[in-house]
């Protein structure tokens, strides 16, 4: 057995510091989960330890359902308390377009693992980069092709990674986005 992974829940502390940094006087953050993944209770403790090395109270709020997601963004619309850090889960990434409208919506400022979520309105996305990923199994795969046993190929991780950033929904929720992020950004939306 062989393959790619694309490190998701290794980026938690990278992700909860471009948080803080979009936010240097926030006091806490919140991390939206899906409470039906298996991985959730990994994230959650990756997310609390990064959170309490940063200084910052985590809030954790729950969601698997759209009708969830309207709840929780109207709670945060109203509790105000720092960014939103959306967890990696195949429920939010199907979810992309209205993770997005809830986050201008609610003047949420969040960050996602997925790229899409600033393609379609959101903030700011960070993670491993898609396309390095499907190059390195792309490249797994003529290798197995060619003959060789996956069980001799080790698992290899994205070495690259995607910041985006939305800097038309950065001005919407009225946020100055800080140069150090512009500057690392791999792409910009005006």
């Amino acid at each position: 057995m062989t393959g790619v992974t694309n490190l998701a829940i290794e980026l938690v502390p990278k992700q909860l510091e471009m948080a803080r940094e979009l936010l240097p006087g926030a006091t806490s953050i919140n991390a939206l989960v899906n409470p039906s993944n298996l991985q959730t209770e990994t994230l959650l403790r990756d997310y609390d330890a990064a959170a309490r090395t940063l200084g910052l109270d985590l809030q954790v709020m729950h969601g698997s359902t759209g009708p969830d997601l309207d709840a929780v963004f109207a709670t945060l619309g109203q509790l105000r308390r720092g960014a939103l850090v959306i967890t990696s889960d195949p429920f939010f990434n199907s979810h992309s377009q209205q993770l997005a409208a809830l986050t201008v919506r609610h003047a949420v400022p969040a960050i996602s693992p997925l790229r899409e979520f600033p393609m379609a309105g959101g903030l700011m996305s960070y993670a491993g980069s898609v396309s390095d990923i499907y190059r390195l199994a792309g490249i797994y795969t003529g290798r197995i092709l060619k003959g060789e046993k996956p069980a001799d190929l080790p698992v290899q991780q994205a070495a690259k990674f995607d910041l985006v950033i939305n800097l038309k929904t950065a001005t919407a929720l009225g946020l100055d986005m800080p140069t150090s992020l512009l500057l690392r950004a791999d792409e910009v939306i005006e």
